[in-house]
């Protein structure tokens, strides 16, 4: 721990605890110096009435300090030492004063935990000047007797620092300075006390770094070690006071937020994560229930954090949040059929031929109007609504597209974009199938998106799911293709047929040279491998020119067109008519 900062122990419910703790014994003392019946009766009186005083602080201290910015403890911290201050020199003789005076230990303690080391010895020095000042007025006690208490104070509040250094050493994680899962699982008991008295929320989140092993394995420990601090530093920085957040251990990190609903913590969690865009974080948000025990919590919290690895990775989510107003819309809007499916061409490269299309949800929400796809989608995954939502696509696109042509005479290719919760369903490849053959598209002109993290993410089961559907005709596209960490690794292990080039790397393609070979290259590589290549993103004249040059077969994008109804698509010369036959069957 740095000396410029606070002990780590030094939350501010723990400093609520201490700086009460401190009032009431004070007050205690107090109490007991009014006993003296050699004091005259206004003097006893006077000493009941500050004592009674010190205990009203002790109260307010318990029942609002928790919630206190840090900042408050320095006002807390100082009004006392005035009040010590103002007690010695009332004091009504030597004696009294000189047992006023010991209460500035108190003060030293207080310092020396509660702040950083700078702003410790600010106070004991205001604290302990004060103090020899009000003793040196009142010319009873000598000199040297108050200059010997200054010494023995500092040596009581540095001692207690330093105890309390090495009991935070024991919560804390050497490497980034966050607490450790013993300092989580502290705060989290402690919050979960304060919760059950206060009726506030709490929210607790679970995040694991995506891919970490492969950072350690391609780069070594060392750059391993660099991308925690950051994570450690950015989320430090980012996150609203009160936060507590730590690190379990690997790549594993945890955050409390006190008096923070779950909708607003996944929020927050989703604002953050992409400000360390050299590598991905998948988060899992519980909301704390009335009655549920810590362990209760933060199992829903794991269950949260499954469900975003299984979607891809790269993703946050929200248990129990099926019961939000827009997943309620999207219900009625689903069986309403009021979720309308747009399609998007996609363009062989070397004329500019419409040879397919990607089939795109589109939700404009009767009172907040158009619905960002990400956010009714996740809303559909924490749903349960993500089968119907697919279902509701698939078989609009496919009943709509079977037996339409392109200007070459070919069945028109469609792509439709399948979540990770879908392919780890072992329902999911029948239903598709039998998707398929209700409404008579053929299998083969079917392409499944799925997202490179999800292929990487640990699902065995959606990987079978993948193999099976391929077995049977269909063709798999690994989309937004070169932003993860393995993508050249295991680019012969994938089991795709198409492989779909992320936005990032066109857009500078016309103007970079660097980035034309690059690109250039990954193409050759992937037709060698028998994988045709779609670019994503391409908006101009020059983009497209320049995928044509170096090989890119397909390419899509605003360029070629934007998501439009299937009615507007069917209408332009991009495609024939459907054809005669009954593609039904």
């Amino acid at each position: 721990m740095s000396w410029s900062t606070a002990p780590a122990v030094a939350t501010p419910r723990m400093m609520t605890r201490t700086l009460a703790t401190f009032y009431v014994f004070a007050a205690v003392a107090g109490l007991l110096a009014a006993l003296n019946t050699g004091f005259t009766v206004q003097v006893r009186w006077s000493m009941v009435a500050l004592s009674a005083s010190v205990l009203a602080c002790a109260g307010i201290a318990v029942r609002w300090g928790p919630r206190w910015p840090r900042n408050a403890f320095h006002v807390a911290v100082a009004s006392a030492s005035v009040l010590i201050v103002v007690a010695i020199l009332v004091s009504p003789d030597p004696a009294t004063a000189m047992a006023a005076a010991t209460l500035m230990s108190f003060i030293a303690v207080d310092a020396c935990f509660f702040f950083s080391l700078p702003l410790a010895w600010a106070h004991m020095v205001l604290a302990l000047g004060g103090m020899t000042v009000a003793l040196l007025v009142r010319g009873e006690v000598p000199a040297f007797v108050t200059l010997t208490l200054v010494p023995i104070i500092i040596a009581l509040g540095s001692v207690t620092r330093g105890l309390v250094i090495r009991a935070s050493s024991a919560s804390r994680d050497p490497l980034t300075g966050l607490a450790n899962r013993r300092g989580f699982d502290d705060s989290l008991q402690e919050l979960l006390a304060a919760t059950s008295r206060s009726g506030d929320r709490l929210s607790a989140v679970l995040l694991d770094l995506d891919f970490f092993k492969q950072v350690n394995d391609a780069r070594g420990h060392e750059a391993g070690d660099l991308v925690l601090c950051r994570v450690a530093d950015v989320w430090q920085r980012e996150l609203p006071e009160g936060a507590f957040f730590a690190r379990q251990g690997g790549d594993e990190f945890a955050l409390l937020l006190p008096g923070v609903r779950g909708v607003d913590a996944l929020a927050l969690v989703r604002r953050i994560v992409p400000l360390h865009p050299e590598i991905s974080m998948s988060c899992g948000v519980a909301q704390h229930e009335r009655g549920e025990t810590a362990a209760q919590l933060m199992r829903r919290a794991d269950r949260a954090l499954y469900d975003a690895k299984a979607a891809g990775r790269g993703r946050c989510e929200l248990d129990g949040d099926g019961g939000s107003p827009l997943a309620g819309d999207l219900a009625l809007a689903l069986a309403a059929g009021e979720v309308q499916v747009h399609l998007q061409p996609i363009a062989d490269t070397t004329d500019g031929a419409v040879v397919g299309v990607e089939a795109l949800a589109r939700w404009t929400h009767p009172e907040r109007g158009p619905v960002p796809p990400t956010e009714f989608v996740a809303a559909a995954e924490q749903s349960g609504l993500i089968a119907v939502l697919d279902a509701h696509v698939v078989r609009t696109a496919c009943a709509s597209l079977a037996g339409v042509r392109t200007t070459r005479g070919e069945q028109l290719t469609l792509g439709v974009n399948v979540s990770g919760l879908e392919l780890s369903d072992p329902g999911y490849p029948a239903r598709l199938q039998a998707l398929l053959a209700e409404t008579g598209f053929p299998a083969e002109h079917l392409v499944l998106e799925v997202t490179e993290t999800l292929i990487e993410a640990d699902s065995s089961i959606a990987v079978a799911a993948l193999h099976t559907l391929r077995a049977a005709g269909l063709k798999v596209a690994i989309d937004d293709f070169g932003t993860g960490f393995s993508s050249l690794s295991r680019l012969d292990t994938l089991p795709a047929d198409v492989i779909k080039l992320d936005r990032s790397l066109v857009a500078s393609i016309d103007s970079s040279p660097r980035r034309q070979q690059m690109v250039g290259s990954l193409a050759a590589m992937c037709r060698g491998l028998g994988l045709d290549v779609t670019a994503e993103g391409v908006e101009t004249a020059g983009q497209a020119a320049a995928l044509a040059r170096i090989g890119c077969a397909f390419s899509q994008g605003w360029f070629h067109g934007r998501p439009v109804p299937i009615a507007e698509l069917l209408a332009s010369p991009a495609v024939s008519q459907r054809a005669e036959v009954d593609c039904r069957g």
